[in-house]
């Protein structure tokens, strides 16, 4: 049975560490996202702050009232997740300091039993004259044996009674840490709460204004979808035309290599010597992609969630697919994601690749489309840009600066992910391949 009884302790002893382990990686998982969050809101509330004007109100300040208000939404259900794993805590180490104290008085019984047993046992001329009034030698060590076995033992007692005391002074200091960080963490939720509460009364007194301009913003509205499909109509041909001058360039590469064939044929037939033999050449055009391009692709795909932001920081103001429109009953169709960002902020390259095109498309200012193997990244509304067709960037490399928004002291930058296969170009959804 104690074997048992040893085997059991054992396990509730590993169950318990990794109880703690995990608990201790998922509330250091929340204070990140906490984190994450907080920096997020106070990426919009800067944004915020540069787009508002005192004569005209801006779509981008309601979309980014409308983020800031998901991001705070977001750090409220984190805090009450973080509140709701500190009372688990609270009530596991609660627990674990009932335990010790029982283990310690059991402990105690046992010591006090231990010295009992051992007064009773004594002998009035003391522990030598115990051992040498021993009948025999062999008797006399067993008396010795004994002695130091109880005097071990009392001190193994002790030191387990003390070792659990500090254990517990450990459980007590912690939980009382415990107790410090939730009521810091329930002063955040009302401060979040209230922040949540003045947002939304914001964003009601935007809205309310921005009906009273509906003619307007349906003109603004229009302007923007012809200039969207501009763009799209734009860079679907631009990639279109890569193509073609891809397949142009093979084609030539191919009809050169044919030529000189023939002309060595010729010359065998009349006899004539060649210094070298004639390379092998496809009958027929490959459209297949450099064995460089191919890794660069393949290198592409293997970061898709890791790739870095187009711009140093900034806050997802217009999502990929269909996006209603904050005040009006209507949708609008985005090829790519809107990111608001500090006024003329650089942009970035997402990864290393080749500047296949760069132009100029009214209503979306200069465009650069990258090329990664398979795949194209476009970058639009630049004012100034770094690179020429043919430039070979890298990942994090500036390629140029944005316009400013008219509506706001901010810029908005357009990105786009297209991937290629044939003559056919696929958008692809660039949430779903930038970092988090």
């Amino acid at each position: 049975m104690k074997g048992v009884n040893k085997i059991l302790l054992l396990l509730c002893m590993m169950m318990l560490i990794v109880s703690n382990l995990w608990g201790q990686t998922g509330s250091q998982r929340l204070i990140n996202e906490q984190k994450t969050l907080e920096k997020k809101i106070a990426n919009t509330k800067l944004l915020l702050d540069k787009s508002k004007k005192e004569t005209q109100l801006s779509l981008e300040e309601v979309r980014l009232i409308d983020r800031q208000l998901e991001y705070r939404e977001l750090l409220l259900r984190n805090i009450d997740n973080q509140i709701r794993s500190s009372e688990l805590r609270i009530t596991q180490k609660e627990g674990r300091i009932n335990e010790l104290n029982d283990e310690i008085d059991k402990l105690k019984e046992q010591y006090k039993k231990l010295l009992i047993y051992a007064y009773k046992k004594r002998n009035k001329y003391g522990d030598l004259m115990y051992i040498f009034s021993a009948k025999s030698v062999e008797e006399a060590l067993k008396r010795k044996l004994y002695l130091e076995k109880l005097s071990e033992i009392q001190k193994k007692q002790m030191r387990l009674i003390q070792q659990n005391k500090v254990l517990l002074e450990e459980e007590i200091e912690a939980l009382e840490q415990e107790r410090k960080k939730q009521l810091v963490l329930a002063d955040q939720k009302k401060i979040e709460r209230a922040e949540i509460l003045k947002t939304r009364a914001e964003k009601e007194r935007i809205y309310t204004e921005l009906k009273k301009q509906e003619d307007e913003l349906l003109k603004e509205l229009a302007r923007q979808e012809e200039n969207r499909e501009r763009l799209k109509q734009e860079i679907a041909a631009a990639i279109q035309k890569e193509i073609a001058e891809e397949k142009a360039r093979i084609e030539k590469a191919r009809r050169e290599a044919e030529a000189r064939r023939k002309a060595e044929e010729e010359r065998r037939k009349a006899n004539i010597p060649t210094v070298e033999e004639p390379k092998e050449t496809p009958a027929a055009p490959d459209f297949s992609l450099t064995a460089e391009a191919e890794l660069v692709g393949k290198d592409f795909v293997s970061n898709k969630g890791k790739l870095p932001w187009p711009v140093e920081k900034g806050t997802i103001t217009l999502n990929y697919g269909k996006n209603k429109h904050p005040t009006l009953d209507v949708y609008t169709q985005n090829n790519g994601i809107d990111i608001s960002t500090t006024l003329n902020a650089e942009v970035l390259a997402v990864f290393k690749g080749e500047v296949t095109t760069v132009l100029t498309i009214p209503g979306a200012g200069k465009v650069v489309i990258i090329k990664h193997g398979d795949y194209r990244t476009v970058y639009s509304n630049l004012k100034d840009v770094y690179v020429t067709k043919g430039s070979v960037v890298d990942t994090k490399t500036p390629i140029g600066t944005l316009l400013p928004n008219p509506t706001g002291n901010i810029s908005i930058a357009h990105f786009e992910i297209h991937q290629t296969s044939g003559n056919s170009v696929t958008q692809l959804n660039p949430n779903l391949w930038i970092a988090k």
